[in-house]
């Protein structure tokens, strides 16, 4: 993908300002070498496919979390199970180890949490107690 696609797939979001601290974090990591390999081939459709998918799993969780579905539901683990088949699939291989750090960090790190934030109140909460949930 080219410079002036990203803001076409990204919006004011620039994934790119964060490359150096995620290679810093996670660089000598098979899951960082791996997705850095798979998305450096990425189009703009395969984006544009990633970010549609990812919102769809959003939406399920926002779905479930505005009906008042517990996090530790069966309906919660199958989104929990989507939403780790969809970093496998477009990113590295995501263990069950790997999947709960991601839920922690979704409300430890506050540039997560305002991403889910921003479709429903409270769904980054519930989102990190769907993925504990799961690996119970």
């Amino acid at each position: 993908m080219t410079h002036e696609e990203i803001p076409e797939v990204f919006g004011d979001f620039d994934p790119t300002e964060y490359q150096a601290e995620a290679e810093e974090r996670w660089g000598d990591s098979d899951a960082y070498r791996q997705s850095a390999r798979r998305t450096a081939s990425y189009s703009k459709a395969d984006w544009l496919d990633i970010k549609r998918e990812a919102a769809e799993i959003d939406a399920a969780f926002a779905e479930l979390l505005g009906r008042g579905t517990p996090a530790d539901s069966d309906e919660a683990a199958t989104i929990v199970d989507r939403h780790r088949a969809h970093i496998t699939k477009w990113f590295y291989d995501c263990s069950p180890e790997i999947h709960a750090g991601l839920g922690s960090m979704y409300v430890d790190d506050g540039r997560f949490a305002a991403h889910f934030e921003a479709d429903a109140k409270g769904l980054a909460r519930y989102v990190s107690e769907a993925i504990a949930a799961r690996y119970r």
